[in-house]
């Protein structure tokens, strides 16, 4: 999974949490594409097989699947499991621009909407379009209104193993959801930050916990522990 930068995608839902999403660019969707791609070939190759068989009706199923797969088999899987294979591989999903997961009608629309992406050719339109779009969205994105992701599991969403190690403390002054956020979100940066650079952040809270250096950073996981719940 790659890192939180300046790409991050920031939308406030009506609870008023703040959900962070990661557009994925042109180069691993690319990628995602080309997979989705062999696997449409294999599956085809298999079913042509299966009917060859069968004369004119071989041809006709084999036309008829062809045609199932080539424009419904990204509708079904983005529906049915948020992903396809192909995407599930290079860790992608497809969310609606609100975060939530995609229903049929922007599949759908998203989907048919390849046929412009793809002109000239080899999808060179919807490249250019998503070199330049500040989510990378491609033409059908837009239209559909959908983001193309990298999906978070859960696993993601779990506090740092620091917290283990504090006894959970009680904040000692009344703070709004905002700055409670803040705290956790200082205690899962905290394991990716040098040493100097925690200490830095946390003296920043010295009106708040009247400790400096070191003490300062364990008094915080202390807060974020109570904060989270683990009491």
């Amino acid at each position: 999974m790659r890192p939180v930068f300046d790409t991050v995608y920031t939308l406030e839902t009506p609870e008023g949490a703040a959900l962070q999403l990661r557009p994925a660019g042109p180069v691993v969707r690319a990628l995602a594409w080309s997979i989705d791609l062999l696997i449409r070939i294999a599956v085809l190759i298999v079913i042509g097989l299966i009917v060859s068989w069968l004369g004119d009706l071989g041809t006709g199923i084999y036309l008829l699947a062809f045609f199932l797969i080539d424009w419904f088999y990204n509708v079904f899987f983005e529906v049915i499991r948020g992903t396809t294979p192909g995407k599930r591989k290079m860790g992608l999903k497809v969310v609606h621009d609100n975060g939530t997961p995609i229903g049929w009608p922007a599949s759908l629309l998203r989907n048919l909407l390849r046929v412009v992406d793809f002109l000239p050719f080899l999808y060179g339109l919807g490249l250019i379009w998503s070199l330049f779009h500040p989510q990378s969205k491609r033409l059908g994105d837009l239209a559909a209104g959908t983001l193309v992701v990298y999906r978070v599991e859960a696993d993601e969403y779990r506090l740092p193993a620091a917290l283990d190690e504090v006894k959970s403390q009680p904040i000692p002054a009344a703070l709004d959801y905002s700055a409670q956020q803040a705290i956790i979100g200082f205690a899962e940066r905290a394991p990716r930050l040098s040493e100097a650079r925690r200490i830095e952040l946390a003296d920043l809270l010295e009106p708040l916990h009247g400790q400096r250096g070191e003490a300062a950073h364990k008094k915080l996981l202390a807060y974020a522990r109570w904060v989270a719940g683990k009491a």
